[in-house]
């Protein structure tokens, strides 16, 4: 049977019927059985390989003021979530007070409080801003993950970094979102989250480490530390870093399992000790537990290159 081709742009993603109309595609057209009905009036071709807010599309073309939300606004604009949110696809679709709530099968619902600037729009989808969704998600996640979802969207590096990279939000426009909502769920845990949030840690784990070792009384390491070469050239960028005690602090994750990545570590390692530093390797085992290896081992390398705690 010869099916009419749908315009390109409705083959990249999630689709509304709404979009449809708008492009001239007939209602029986989207009921052919080469689109799936992902929900009530939303349509996608099953060869799309959509993800992302591709895939989210037609939650906002539903009608001129849905957006999307906490945890899936969060994916867009790449905010660390912690696994229990990760492993959790419904879609969440917010509309300002006044409207009605959103309802629909594998949809939250949220009424919100959005001021002009808090919408934004990304890759055609209209959602909460990076700043905005942060402090959402402050009324579902507990400290440490606000924290570390704070951190990956300021993350910065400048370009004398391997991979330079520039923030999502800053740390300013964190403060204003929580200063524009003083009476906002979660507003507390975001003030307290906001003491703590830093620029330049590029994982969760990595926020986690800082923590773990400012916590235990330890001194707070400097991040988006470069090392300097013989030369002046940056030669070494630790992922947390004790200038005065030449202790370099280095998360391994999974990816330094890799063949080529071990060759790189080995290489960076060398490195470090020409340079008259110290390296100290963490593993995620490293920060398991009520009282995490890590301490012990930046405690160590920190003590045999002088420092006393006071």
């Amino acid at each position: 049977m010869h099916r009419t081709p749908l315009p390109e742009h409705l083959t990249k993603g999630s689709f509304s019927l709404r979009a449809s109309d708008k492009a001239g595609v007939s209602r029986t057209r989207t009921q052919a059985k080469d689109l799936a009905t992902v929900s009530r009036g939303i349509r996608m071709h099953l060869g799309s390989e959509a993800a992302g807010a591709a895939a989210l599309r037609a939650y906002t073309e539903l009608d001129d003021a849905s957006v999307l939300a906490f945890g899936s606004a969060a994916r867009i604009v790449q905010a660390a979530l912690p696994a229990r949110l990760e492993d959790d696809w419904r879609v969440h679709v917010a509309r300002r007070r006044g409207f009605s709530m959103p309802r629909r099968a594998n949809v939250v619902g949220h009424l919100l409080t959005l001021f002009p600037d808090e919408v934004v729009e990304y890759d055609g989808v209209r959602l909460t801003s990076p700043a905005r969704t942060w402090l959402d998600l402050a009324s579902i996640l507990n400290l440490d993950e606000l924290v570390a979802a704070g951190d990956s969207l300021v993350c910065a590096h400048g370009p004398d970094f391997p991979r330079p990279r520039d923030p999502v939000c800053t740390v300013d426009e964190l403060w204003a979102m929580v200063q524009q909502h003083p009476g906002v769920r979660g507003v507390r845990a975001a003030r307290a989250a906001l003491e703590l949030i830093r620029v330049g840690a590029d994982s969760p784990p990595e926020t986690r480490m800082r923590l773990s070792i400012v916590r235990a009384g330890l001194p707070e390491p400097v991040l988006n530390y470069m090392v300097l070469g013989t030369y002046g050239n940056p030669v070494l960028w630790p992922d947390a870093a004790y200038p005065d005690q030449r202790v370099a602090v280095q998360y391994e994750g999974a990816h330094h399992n890799a063949s080529e990545q071990y060759l790189m570590d080995i290489r960076r390692a060398d490195t470090t000790t020409e340079c008259g530093w110290i390296e100290v390797r963490v593993s995620r085992f490293d920060l398991a537990g009520a009282r995490p290896a890590v301490v012990s081992k930046v405690r160590a390398a920190l003590e045999s290159r002088g420092w006393r705690a006071k």
